[in-house]
Order: structure tokens, then C-alpha cells, then sequence
């Protein structure tokens, strides 16, 4: 029942070339660092990567993309990472961008065994009639686009059918984790983190504090969903990035 493993690189050894990876995280916060240095350090590629986003600030997923590793996103936003929207629009990268609430459910229909659902985010646009460019050719056409989607009527609503998420690997970020696997996420960095840990096969999560045991009624993400866990160095859980920082001009008195 222990799943501590001794370091990053060991948790990710198994990750071959072509895996689907959920990461959690949403811009820089809680976002799993380290077991992706580690992915991008064992040199595999082709990846299919599910996330909100890819990375900014050249961290996180932003170092995978960057290196050429990532072949295919699954996620909600680009945002001001111009390497991200330069492979996208050159061809180098396929892109499906959906609904952020809907990628949500979707990676925890896919930790909770259901194969789809419906909903009305959607409804009436490219997401359910289909035509959004997955991947484009260098010279600006379409080379793929989205198909459409199976809608129904409920109640005198038009709902969308949205397939469930499963992936071969989750990466995720934890303030706290035992030898069981149970993880507790902090404030803001829960984020995707639960989510992505529910839809991967193997979930690793690397975490800032691995203690004896965690009071069952604090529990985040039950052991279950997590296969592997990482313990990271006190210097490595105090490096937390800012992705914007703002600032008020003082207050005259």
C-alpha cells in the first residue's frame, strides 16, 4: 500500500513515447513542475497532453512544448503563450479547445466511469456543429476540423453529447500526501488537480509534504485515484511562480 516513490524520475519512467498525459493546474498554480521536468528529461515525445492550458512563462508545459515533445492539447486556453498559438497556427500542433467547465466534466466523468453526458454548454455553435480547426497546414487552411456532435432535446432543451476523458498518465500537484495516496490540494491550486488525477490509468502526483496519515474528513482526492506519489524537497515546494503580478499604488493618507 505505500506508493511513495523516490523521485520524480522513477515515477515517470514508464511514460513512453505517444502517452496521453491529464496535468493539472491552471496557469502556474498547482502546476505538477517536476514530474514534467522529469517527463521532459527521459526525451520521449508525441505526447497527447490534457490541461486548461499548456504552460506559460517557459514552466510547467511550457517546456514540453517548446522542446517539440507535445503533439496533440486538449484544453481551454491559450492565453499569451505565443509558442502555443504559433505551433497551433503554423500545423505543428493539434488542438481541440473546448468549454473549460466542459473539459472539467469531462475528466471527472472519465475517473467516474461515465462514458459520456450531456450538456448545454455548446449548443448552436462550432463546438456541437463541428468545423473548429483541430490542426491547420502551414499555409493557414483547415488540414482537420472538429466533427459535429449528437444533439437531443430535455425538457424543450438542446443539450450536447460530451465523451468522458481517459488518459494513460495524470500529473498533479499536492500540498499534502500520504503513503496511501491520499492528497490534500491548497486553496486555489485544487484547481484541475483533482480532476486530471481522476482520469488518468496511472496517477502521479508530486506533493509538498508526505505525512504519516491524513484525517479522512480532509481529504481532497481519495488514494484510490493515485498510484504513485513523490515527495518533493522543502526548497522545491517553497518555488511557487507568479504569473501576473499586480500591485496597488500606495494609498495617500
Amino acid at each position: 500500500m505505500n506508493k511513495v516513490v523516490a523521485s520524480a524520475a522513477a515515477a515517470v519512467s514508464d511514460v513512453d513515447d505517444g502517452a496521453t498525459i491529464a496535468v493539472g493546474g491552471f496557469g502556474l498554480s498547482g502546476v505538477p513542475k517536476f514530474l514534467i521536468n522529469a517527463v521532459l528529461d527521459k526525451g520521449v515525445g508525441s505526447l497527447g497532453i490534457v490541461s486548461n492550458n499548456c504552460g506559460a512563462m517557459d514552466q510547467g508545459l511550457a517546456v514540453l512544448l517548446s522542446a517539440g515533445r507535445i503533439a496533440r492539447v486538449t484544453g481551454s486556453y491559450i492565453g499569451q503563450n505565443k509558442e502555443f498559438a504559433r505551433q497551433y497556427l503554423a500545423g505543428e500542433l493539434e488542438v481541440e479547445l473546448i468549454p473549460q467547465g466542459t473539459l472539467a466534466e469531462r475528466l471527472r466523468a472519465g475517473g467516474a466511469g461515465i462514458p459520456a453526458f450531456y450538456t448545454p454548454a455548446g449548443v448552436g455553435t462550432l463546438v456541437a456543429d463541428g468545423g473548429l480547426p483541430w490542426r491547420y497546414h502551414p499555409d493557414g487552411t483547415v488540414a482537420k476540423a472538429s466533427p459535429p456532435k449528437e444533439v437531443r432535446e430535455f425538457d424543450g432543451r438542446e443539450y450536447v453529447l460530451e465523451q468522458s476523458i481517459r488518459t494513460d498518465f495524470a500529473l498533479v500537484r499536492a500540498a499534502k500526501a500520504d503513503r496511501f495516496g491520499n492528497l490534500v490540494f491548497a486553496k486555489s491550486s485544487r484547481n484541475f488537480n483533482p480532476l486530471a488525477a481522476m482520469a488518468g490509468r496511472v496517477t502521479i502526483a508530486e506533493a509538498e509534504q508526505l505525512v504519516d496519515a491524513i484525517d479522512p474528513d480532509e481529504v481532497h482526492l481519495p488514494g484510490i485515484f493515485v498510484q504513485r506519489v513523490v515527495e518533493l524537497t522543502a526548497e522545491q515546494a517553497a518555488e511557487k511562480s507568479v504569473e501576473f503580478r499586480t500591485v496597488s499604488d500606495a494609498l495617500e493618507s
